[in-house]
């Protein structure tokens, strides 16, 4: 990777080069971002996963610009209009903006006004009077009326197209007049095809609406650009059309006036550009007999230009650079949205686990009834059946026997009641049920789970079940181990996003998968148990290997240390080196295994037992011994201090999982249905989305209601670093909307008291 571009990316990440240098060699090494974060800080001065994936993103970024380089300066210089110059602003670019603009006027084009123009010899007049090389146009316009040219008028006109296609062209125009849409106004207004539209309704907002460009949130944008998109709304920047043309002109007149003081020939902007003859041309004599450009435009030359000027902006600049500053605003919109989006599959990924119960899973229903699924403690399908407690069967007292039976015969320790209709009925009816003492229930999201119960995983898991049973199972699952079952399912199906159907694609899915990714290994899997689906997103190993680890376990009857790793088909030493530490081998041949501490370092580990006059395993999660290990003792080249004090950290608790217990909740017992609510009240809930204009709770009704990110804090409040997503909070009722179904809500307090494990 050039300099040039580690450069930037540490200015970027306000980071040292050295840092991303260090990084991008890694990488080329073939090192992953969690292997990278974790276990070379020494190299990467600490950077957290995070900004290791964000140097990964520009590396890529500045790679594929770097190819498209070499492509612009093969075209121009086959055009034989490639200067050192040129070539040196192309070389030292790392704007994909800039890069273009200098692209621009060499890119191949299809048939313009322009190149109409060009085709009838009226190039040398456009340059007499881009050049400033003529006081009278009309005059000087008299040498090229000939053949399809019929008069003094048409070739002026054709010079002017000529003009106006390169004063778009110029770089340092249309800078400056993205500089000015910056500083304006987005604005919709709703088109024909709108007012007839069904769906246009929702839009209603946006029907006569404009912003400031640097003011407009995310969500607001992105509405907008679906219902431009949907062909109900037209939308535009509010610049002023004589403004900017005057700025075209006054670029223009920079231009004139540094060839000028470069005193360059007037075909230069001619033979500068790909396929131009212009010593060939009509009317070159007439170009080279004007003398030295002119310090100041006459006025007839003025007014020819000004004309220009005023068709360059209208027919050309205009709609280019609008669609260009408001991509570039979606770029951003895109970018906080996926952040958003990131932040919540974080959450819930790494949302509190109940852990290895029995568990009885209940998928809730009416008149389909409630899918019963008993799972064991490591999620495997024991009984399934099916009960109508619920109208309109009404088979309560059958359905309460029945599930009385399977609590006592399969010895339940958990039971996880999906949040889907007639979730608060099915939990008022275990509430008549003799649960075990320590057996508590859980209301489960059930976001995601008929897109699994359908799919190809689940089909393979379950083969000879059926959809219903299948998605009653993925929400025990999901109650004992929700990072273990949601990495199964596409996380844009999972609700957490806003507009992830809208922004950039292949950002979203970067985003996602670094998400998984890094909570997969922030955790640590357990290789004896984890599903190829889970091992799939350990550092370093992918699907196909994943399955290959199943395969080779299920064959030996488990691995008994994490060296074994190595007789796996196409498991190699890389492979090894980046994932072997975030592997978990509980009741293995070393105890180390079962811990972060990388294979890499368990020398240092025993080093350090030696040192303490213990063994090793007596050292590992004996805090007491850990505080006496002295870590500047045990650097050496490779291991700094970071390296060390997360190592002495991880021997004190070996193996923690960072998430929080399973708690908990019940809803209001006299809310049940929207015209229950009143104005004032207080009530619990839980954060099911949370979004850049606010947080979705679920009270306990169909609705959800919304608090707006007004009724959260301070104004400027980021919702993201006031609540998480399934976070049990306290709302005031603001508003109730029956005839839409919304419900606006206030923030009282971050959390209300919660029953613990």
């Amino acid at each position: 990777m050039h300099q040039l571009y580690i450069n930037t990316i540490a200015g970027r990440l306000d980071c040292k080069p050295w840092q991303v240098e260090n990084c991008a060699l890694m990488f080329e090494e073939g090192s992953t971002i969690p292997f990278i974060s974790r276990y070379r800080k020494e190299k990467t001065g600490g950077m957290d996963d995070s900004t290791v994936a964000e140097v990964k993103h520009w590396l890529d970024v500045y790679s594929e610009m770097e190819k498209r380089k070499q492509t612009i300066l093969t075209t121009i210089e086959q055009a034989g209009a490639l200067t050192g110059e040129l070539r040196r602003k192309i070389e030292n670019c790392v704007d994909a903006t800039e890069l273009e603009d200098l692209y621009l006027p060499f890119r191949p084009k299809r048939r313009t006004r322009a190149t109409a123009a060009k085709k009838l010899g009226l190039e040398p007049l456009a340059d007499l009077l881009w050049n400033c090389r003529t006081r009278s146009p009309r005059e000087s316009a008299k040498a090229f009326v000939k053949d399809k040219v019929e008069s003094t008028d048409v070739a002026l006109d054709g010079a002017r197209d000529i003009i106006a296609e390169r004063l778009s062209e110029t770089a340092t125009i249309r800078e400056e007049l993205r500089s000015v849409y910056r500083k304006r106004r987005i604005t919709s207004s709703l088109t024909r095809a709108g007012k007839s539209n069904p769906e246009a309704d929702k839009y209603r907002s946006y029907f006569s609406f404009s912003m400031p460009l640097d003011r407009i949130p995310s969500h607001n944008l992105l509405a907008m650009l679906r219902a431009e998109n949907e062909g109900i709304l037209s939308l535009g920047i509010d610049a002023d059309p004589q403004r900017c043309a005057d700025t075209v002109y006054r670029g223009w007149l920079k231009t004139a006036a540094t060839q000028a003081a470069t005193n360059q020939p007037a075909t230069q902007a001619a033979t500068n550009r790909p396929g131009t003859q212009a010593t060939n041309q009509p009317g070159t004599q007439a170009a080279r007999q004007t003398g030295t450009p002119a310090r100041q435009p006459s006025p007839e030359l003025s007014s020819e230009m000004r004309k220009a000027s005023e068709d360059a902006f209208d027919r050309l600049l205009n709609p280019s650079i609008t669609n260009e500053i408001i991509k570039e605003a979606k770029q951003k919109a895109d970018i906080e949205s996926i952040r958003v989006f990131g932040e919540n599959l974080r959450q819930l990924l790494l949302s509190a686990p109940v852990g290895q119960k029995r568990t009885l899973a209940v998928d809730p229903g009416f008149r389909n009834g409630c899918k019963l699924a008993v799972l064991d403690e490591q999620g495997a399908l024991l009984h399934h059946e099916i009960i109508f407690p619920h109208p309109p069967q009404n088979e309560k007292i059958k359905a309460l026997g029945s599930v009385q039976k399977i609590i006592d015969g399969y010895g339940i320790q958990a039971v996880a009641i999906g949040n889907g209709t007639a979730s608060r009925e099915t939990v008022d009816f275990f509430k008549r049920i003799a649960l075990p003492q320590d057996c508590k229930v859980w209301t489960v999201s059930e976001d995601g789970a008929s897109i699994y119960s359908a799919s190809e995983v689940a089909r393979k898991e379950m083969p000879d079940e059926d959809v219903t049973v299948r998605g009653a199972v993925s929400i025990g699952r999901r109650l004992m181990d929700p990072l273990a079952e949601l990495v199964k399912i596409d996380p844009k199906s999972l609700g957490v996003g806003q507009y992830q159907h809208d922004v950039d694609q292949t950002l979203l899915k970067e985003k996602l998968d670094n998400t998984v990714e890094s909570c997969v290994n922030s955790v640590g899997v357990n290789l004896n148990t984890a599903s190829p689906y889970l091992l799939a997103y350990v550092a370093g190993i992918g699907p196909s290997l994943a399955e290959s680890i199943v395969a080779y376990r299920s064959k030996q009857g488990g691995f008994r240390s994490r060296a074994e790793l190595l007789k796996v088909p196409r498991l190699g030493a890389k492979t090894f080196e980046q994932c072997a530490g975030f592997l978990r081998i509980r009741g293995g041949e070393n105890p180390l295994d079962c811990s972060a501490v990388h294979p890499e370092s368990y020398p240092i580990v025993h080093r350090m037992a030696r040192d303490l006059g213990v063994s090793t395993a007596e050292l590992i999660g004996n805090a007491a011994l850990c505080a006496r290990i002295k870590p500047e003792n045990y650097v050496d080249a490779d291991k700094g201090l970071p390296t060390i004090n997360d190592i002495i950290r991880e021997l004190a608790k070996p193996g923690v999982d960072p998430r929080e217990e399973a708690g908990t909740f019940s809803f209001a017992e006299d809310i049940r249905d929207i015209s229950d609510l009143k104005t004032g009240m207080e009530l619990p809930g839980i954060v099911t989305n949370i979004t850049n204009f606010g947080a979705f709770v679920d009270i306990g009704l169909h609705e959800n209601g919304l608090v707006h990110v007004s009724q959260m804090g301070p104004r400027g409040t980021d919702p993201t670093r006031v609540v998480k997503l399934h976070q049990q909070v306290k709302v005031k009722v603001l508003g109730v909307d029956t005839d839409r179904n919304r419900i606006s809500l206030q923030l009282i307090s971050p959390s209300v008291p919660r029953d613990r494990r």
